[in-house]
């Protein structure tokens, strides 16, 4: 190796690093703005250009008031229960949805899959009516239950473990036949050990949509109290009016929970979709 080639990858991993670091900084600092607002006090200007960083002095306060201004143990209980109930049922009916569409063969399967695909292209808005009106026969409005229902069922999930089921050798699958193993053993015992990585992708996106889910809680609940994190964001929203401490505050208690579940999880996410576009 050759000192000049030495000198240009030293110089071409200082680029990528520098490079790395700004977008870093650029995706951190509307986080960074928001816990600076939440540690300010009264006193200081929160809305001022180019924006003080730095809370002189830095205040708990508002944290405090946003706990206690509205039922915020409540709101969180509630995501938990939702989180709870929708991620299991979602991650199995997933599975069970994409183990025939990319083990077995049926006639119309290919397309089958596509009218799957082609959901993922359409608005969520468009499927509030017909959502909301098969939860109102089945008598599930204003319940936990159809808040969970919908959204057990979701293209991306399919999508995914479809392709990492896809990428099992054909094989395997033979062996595990010959050995005696129906459908079910297949998927229990040879799928699920290969797609774990893809099954822990799926929980951080799951996590994620239905902790900040907003729209359908909202038409579908008419009792506060039953109400997940954000639309409790938003009722502090409407209390607090212009001041937006602690509102910020607020946020900020939200996002610990699914902070610490991404924190806990990330280091899948590379494994799982790597896994999931192979084939």
């Amino acid at each position: 190796m050759t000192p000049v080639y030495r000198i240009r990858r030293t110089l071409r991993s200082l680029l990528t690093y520098v490079l790395l670091c700004a977008i870093a900084v650029l995706f951190m600092a509307p986080f960074a703005l928001l816990l600076s607002t939440a540690l300010k006090s009264s006193g200081q200007d929160v809305f001022g250009f180019p924006p003080q960083w730095i809370p002189r002095p830095p205040v708990l306060t508002w944290f405090g008031e946003a706990w206690s201004t509205i039922p915020f143990a409540r709101y969180l209980l509630n995501s938990v229960i939702y989180e709870i109930g929708i991620i299991p049922a979602y991650l199995v009916v997933s599975a069970l949805t994409a183990y025939p569409l990319a083990v077995m063969r049926f006639r119309g399967r290919t397309v089958l899959f596509y009218l799957f695909l082609a959901t993922m292209f359409m608005p969520a808005e468009v499927l509030l009516i017909p959502r909301f009106m098969v939860v109102s026969q089945l008598g599930l409005n204003d319940t936990y239950v159809g808040v969970m229902l919908p959204a057990i069922l979701s293209a991306i999930g399919i999508f995914l473990l479809r392709q990492t089921f896809a990428a099992v050798p054909r094989e395997l699958l033979d062996a595990a036949a010959i050995d005696g193993c129906g459908h079910l053993r297949v998927l229990w015992h040879v799928m699920v050990p290969v797609a774990r990585p893809t099954f822990a992708v799926l929980s951080i996106l799951g996590f994620i949509s239905v902790w900040n889910s907003f729209i359908w809680p909202l038409v579908v609940l008419n009792d506060t109290d039953k109400y997940p994190i954000v639309l409790g964001l938003a009722f502090l929203s409407g209390i607090a009016g212009n001041d937006v401490r602690g509102l910020a505050a607020g946020t900020i208690i939200s996002i610990i929970p699914i902070t610490v579940f991404f924190l806990l999880m990330q280091r899948h996410i590379l494994d799982g979709m790597s896994g999931a576009v192979k084939g």
